[in-house]
C-alpha cells in the first residue's frame, strides 16, 4: 500500500490566516460591551472584554492551565477570571492568581497569549503577534478617515471565503463596468480600458490610462502598520454635495475560510454639507451601496476556493498579480525571520 504525502506551502498556510506584526480591523467597536466577547480572527480564537472604564482588551481565548475559554469568565477589570477553575490572566498575559493552588509555578507567568487593541472609526483593530510584546508600531489610515474634513460610515460583513478573493476583487476596477453596470455610480465609461501600475510612498496606484473619475478608475494598496486599499467613485448630483466619494477598504481572515470585509464610505463635506450627505447616506444612498456590495458577495462566494489556480489572466490582472506577489514577498520574509530566530541566527 502506498501511502501519499500531502505538503501545504507554508506561505500559502501563512497567508490564509493573515501575515504577522499587523494592525488589522477585527470587528464594528458595538460588538463589544459589557460582557466578554469570542471572535474567531486570523486563524485565533480571541477573547475582547472592556473594563469599567471603557477600555478594550485582548487575550487569546485560551486559558493557560487547562485551555479552557476565558471569554465566559468574570471581568475583574484589566483580568479576566476562567469559569473553570478561577485562573486569573491580566490583560499582559501575566497570569496573576490560581486559587486552586496559591504559589504555584503558573502565578507570575506570562503563560497567556495578549493583543493590543485600539479602537478607531467605528472599529476594533488588533495587532497581529505571534508573542507577547509591550508596545506595538503605529499604524495609519488615509486622510478620508484620519481628518476632520471628511465623514465617513462604516459598512461592515462577513464573507464566505478566502480573504485574498475579497482584496483581489477590489485591485480589479474592471469588474466595475460589468457586475455593477446598473449601479447609480458605475453605469458610465468605457467598457475597455489600459492600466498602469504607478509606485507611491506606501504602496501603489493600479490606475486606467486615459480615463480618470467616470467609473472605478483605479485602486491604491497601502501599508501603514496597517494593510489598507482606496478608490473613488464618481456620484451624479442626485448624490448630494461633495464631488466623488472614496471608499477606505480591509479584508481580515477570520479562519481561512471566512472573511470580515470592512468598507468605510467617506466624502469631503462640511458644515451644512455634511449633514445633507449623511441625511441622503442613510436614507437613500446606502441601500444602493449594499446593493452593490451584494453582487460583490455572491460573486466570491461561488467561486471555487481554488479559482486562482485555473486562472487565464490578461493586461487588466496586472494589479492582482502585483499585489499577490508583493504579499508572498512578505511572507517570504516573516518565514525567513522566523526560521533564523528559532535556529539562533541573526534576522
Amino acid at each position: 500500500m502506498n501511502t501519499i504525502t500531502l505538503t501545504q506551502d507554508p506561505v500559502d498556510a501563512l497567508l490564509k490566516v493573515g501575515l504577522k506584526d499587523l494592525w488589522y480591523p477585527i470587528c464594528p467597536s458595538g460588538f463589544v460591551g459589557e460582557r466578554p466577547v469570542s471572535l474567531r480572527r486570523l486563524g485565533k480564537k480571541i477573547a475582547l472584554w472592556r473594563d469599567a472604564a471603557g477600555t478594550l482588551h485582548a487575550l487569546e481565548d485560551h486559558c493557560p492551565h487547562r485551555g479552557a475559554p476565558l471569554s465566559q469568565g468574570m471581568v475583574l477589570g484589566d483580568r479576566l477570571a476562567c469559569p473553570y477553575h478561577g485562573v486569573e490572566v491580566r490583560c499582559d498575559g501575566t497570569v496573576t492568581k490560581v486559587p486552586g493552588s496559591p504559589g504555584c509555578k503558573l502565578e507570575g507567568t506570562r503563560a497567556a497569549l495578549s493583543f493590543h487593541v485600539q479602537e478607531a472609526w467605528g472599529t476594533i483593530f488588533l495587532y497581529n503577534s505571534d508573542v507577547n510584546i509591550d508596545t506595538p508600531p503605529p499604524m495609519t489610515m488615509p486622510e478620508e478617515l484620519s481628518s476632520p474634513e471628511y465623514s465617513h460610515f462604516l459598512c461592515y460583513a462577513e464573507w464566505k471565503g478566502d480573504y485574498r478573493y475579497a482584496l483581489d476583487n477590489v485591485m480589479d476596477p474592471m469588474h466595475g463596468t460589468f457586475l455593477h453596470k446598473q449601479s447609480h455610480s458605475m453605469a458610465e465609461g468605457d467598457s475597455t480600458a489600459t492600466f498602469q501600475i504607478r509606485t507611491t510612498d506606501t504602496g501603489f496606484v493600479f490606475e486606467k490610462t486615459g480615463q480618470r473619475g467616470v467609473n472605478f478608475d483605479w485602486t491604491e494598496w497601502g501599508s501603514t502598520g496597517v494593510h489598507w486599499m482606496r478608490l473613488e467613485i464618481p456620484y451624479p448630483k442626485t448624490g448630494g454635495p461633495g464631488g466623488n466619494f472614496a471608499i477606505v477598504a480591509c479584508a481580515t481572515p477570520i479562519d481561512g475560510n471566512m472573511t470580515a470585509v470592512f468598507f468605510w464610505r467617506c466624502r469631503k463635506v462640511s458644515s451644512w454639507q455634511r449633514d445633507t450627505w449623511r441625511f441622503l447616506y442613510r436614507n437613500r444612498l446606502e441601500a444602493r451601496h449594499w446593493a452593490v456590495l451584494e453582487q460583490d458577495r455572491i460573486m466570491l462566494e461561488q467561486m471555487e476556493p481554488d479559482a486562482n489556480q485555473h486562472e487565464n489572466l490578461y493586461q487588466h490582472d496586472i494589479g492582482v498579480v502585483r499585489l499577490r506577489r508583493h504579499l508572498r514577498n512578505l511572507a517570504d520574509e516573516q518565514l525567513e525571520a522566523a526560521a533564523a530566530a528559532k535556529a539562533g541566527a541573526p534576522a
